[in-house]
């Protein structure tokens, strides 16, 4: 515990010393601001991510830690997707903004779907079914609402209640919801680990 704890501080230590070092290339999202005081010296800080500590997993049986290995395996591969869909919905949703007619919008919103689907079915395809039902919860947590509702919005309801019963016929379904407090609480500890780049 104290060798952990000690490799903590210094990896603290180590990281101010990176900061404050100007040449320093740290690929964190940071907010810099400049204060100079009375006797013209400059103070450069920054804003960190959040960390998250963890205590170390503890699996029963070396079949819990494999099913916890794929799960870090399909967290890994469905997470890019899941920020990719967040991303790829708010610059579609601001663009369509910007259009003046409702028939442009649906041309627009068709023309992306095409697209998507051109350019992304390929990978889906190719995802196990536990990855598909993981990467509809990655929906969920990364844009605060099911899969079923952001098509809905954008496509309408007959097409959320196609997709959706197209995902019931392999045992998804396109509401299931993201509860990092339940069920999904080992998954969201994997996501906060993975996007720290912890593992």
């Amino acid at each position: 515990m104290k060798i952990r704890l000690l490799s903590v501080i210094l990896f603290g230590l180590f990281l101010s010393i990176c900061c404050l070092d100007s040449k320093a290339q740290i690929t964190l999202k940071q907010r810099d601001t400049d204060f100079i005081s009375d006797r013209n010296d400059t103070l450069k800080f920054m804003v960190l991510n959040d960390m998250y500590v963890y205590p170390p997993q503890a699996f029963k049986n070396p079949a819990e830690e494999e099913t916890y290995r794929k799960l870090i395996r399909d967290v890994k591969k469905t997470l890019p997707y899941a920020k990719l869909v967040y991303g790829t919905l708010i610059e579609t949703y601001e663009y369509i903004m910007t259009l003046p007619t409702e028939k442009e919008r649906e041309e627009h919103l068709k023309r992306i779907e095409k697209e998507l689907y051109a350019e992304y079915m390929p990978i889906l395809k190719k995802m196990s079914l536990s990855q598909g039902k993981l990467l509809i919860k990655l929906i969920d947590r990364e844009c605060s609402q099911p899969s079923y509702n952001l098509v809905k919005a954008f496509l309408g309801p007959l097409r959320a209640n196609f997709w959706n019963l197209f995902a019931g016929v392999f045992g998804a379904s396109l509401k299931s919801t993201w509860d990092p407090n339940g069920k999904d609480a080992a998954t969201e500890r994997i996501v906060e680990l993975v996007e720290m780049g912890v593992i």
